[in-house]
């Protein structure tokens, strides 16, 4: 007997994931964190509005989910001030990601990103037999020049950016990437990650026309609403772009609760305001802790805080295995000299008393 006949691509794959999730850490120390600050989840929680619609919902699981998320696509594009046609709805950024790259991308095409940007973008590249081309930040911002510069020498199909940035928390004003795309090479996608947009100040995301077949962005109801686990992302571009999406999405992939929970999430202004207030807070009392300390954080327009450690990635690694064995979950970027650096998302006072706690401890068996 034989097993399945791989092709060659994926054969010779890495059998790897771009994370290793909280609950697989736990799961491997025996106990469950006391903190968990490191996946840029929004421990606020969603709007309460969202939950009841979602339990409301619950008892109709039966029904498989609207093919076309026809309210929720609805309701974005009112808030967006774009048509229906510019609006797509998938699961999460991971999924569209996903769909985006098998769309334009056969083996063998070159793909522009920043080493060590996000991993699962580049997971979905190598799935897909893409190459990856990557640059280094420039003073701990992505290098939209660069990038663009890069894309016309390899003839990319696909340039990734992310605005604001994850892994470093900065950002780039929405006109200055307006004035770089005039060096965006013809033939070649911008595709705009967004997913902290709500964070970031006034000005941040760029103003273009929604036709405009440059560009294509993406969002989420993962960070600032608090929906993670629902898996609810959206994409907004030009319509004949949007549209060739219907040409390999899964047409009932999106859940049907977390449509619903999604349309009531968005309606619930007052609360979205309650959460970014409570991220500000949260991210103060992280600089705090850091200061306290005798580390440095960076400016952040995300619901994280990259904190400086203030050597190399090797000791950044042990603070943070030292601070996983006090019972706190938090991420490092991949690649120096970010790797300097740990990555803090906002958390509950509650959950902030425990850093504070286990920080000089952890800082401690670092060193020593």
């Amino acid at each position: 007997m034989t097993g399945p006949r791989y092709p060659a691509l994926i054969a010779d794959l890495p059998s790897s994931v771009p994370f290793v999730g909280p609950e697989t850490q736990e799961r491997e120390r025996g106990a469950p964190f006391l903190a968990r600050l490191g996946a840029n989840e929004s421990v606020f929680g969603p709007s309460p509005k969202a939950v009841a619609a979602m339990q409301r919902a619950a008892g109709e699981i039966w029904k498989y989910g609207d093919s076309t998320s026809f309210d929720l696509r609805h309701a974005l594009a009112a808030s967006l001030g774009v048509g229906t046609q510019n609006v797509l709805v998938g699961e999460g950024i991971d999924g569209l990601l996903g769909y985006l790259v098998r769309l334009l991308i056969a083996p063998g095409d070159a793909v522009v990103t920043s080493d060590g940007a996000y991993p699962t973008f580049n997971y979905h590249v190598a799935g897909f037999g893409g190459v990856l081309h990557k640059l280094p930040y420039r003073d701990d911002h992505e290098d939209p020049a660069a990038l663009f510069a890069k894309a016309a020498e390899v003839d990319a199909k696909l340039v990734y950016l992310a605005n604001p940035d994850n892994p470093m928390g900065s950002w780039h004003d929405g006109a200055a990437l307006v004035a770089a795309l005039d060096d965006l090479p013809e033939g070649t996608l911008l595709l705009l990650d967004e997913a902290y947009i709500e964070f970031a100040p006034e000005g941040t995301s760029p103003v273009l026309d929604i036709e405009d077949p440059r560009v294509i962005r993406m969002r989420t109801f993962s960070k600032a609403h608090g929906m993670a686990g629902a898996r609810v992302g959206y994409a907004i571009g030009a319509a004949d772009l949007i549209r060739s999406f219907d040409k390999i999405r899964n047409h009932f992939g999106m859940n049907r609760t977390a449509q619903i929970g999604a349309l009531a999430a968005l309606e619930d202004e007052v609360w979205l305001e309650t959460v970014k207030a409570d991220v500000a807070r949260a991210k103060d009392r992280i600089a705090l802790i850091a200061r306290d300390n005798g580390l440095t954080t960076l400016p952040s327009a995300t619901n994280f805080v990259a904190v400086d450690c203030g050597a190399d990635g090797a000791f950044a690694r042990k603070l943070l295995e030292a601070l996983g064995r006090e019972g706190v979950f938090v991420r490092m970027p991949f690649v120096a000299p970010q790797d300097r650096c740990i990555r803090i998302s906002a958390g509950t006072p509650e959950d902030l008393d425990v850093l504070a706690d286990a920080l000089p401890r952890a800082l401690a068996a670092a060193r020593g």
